[in-house]
């Protein structure tokens, strides 16, 4: 099983393989876009290891980024003795 992440698209350079750079949180990563046709600077994009797979609007990267934090929020109770 593979956990696709998503970020938004900060630049795309087209050639053989069309990459993106993409934001995750403050990390950015290179990444492979070949999978979603035309990406546009600012969307959101699935990425799962490497490759961008599907596009999200910006309403349901920001409901994944409030899950995300609510897991990370249960861990650091769990770290507390």
């Amino acid at each position: 099983m593979c956990l696709g992440i998503p970020g938004r698209v900060l630049s795309v350079t087209e050639g053989d393989l069309p990459m993106a750079k993409v934001a995750f949180g403050g990390i950015v990563k290179e990444v492979c876009v070949a999978y979603v046709p035309d990406p546009c600077v600012g969307e959101y994009v699935i990425v799962p290891v490497g490759f961008a797979i599907s596009r999200l609007d910006e309403a349901e990267a920001e409901r994944v980024f409030s899950y995300l934090s609510q897991i990370e929020a249960l861990t650091d109770l769990e770290k507390k003795p």
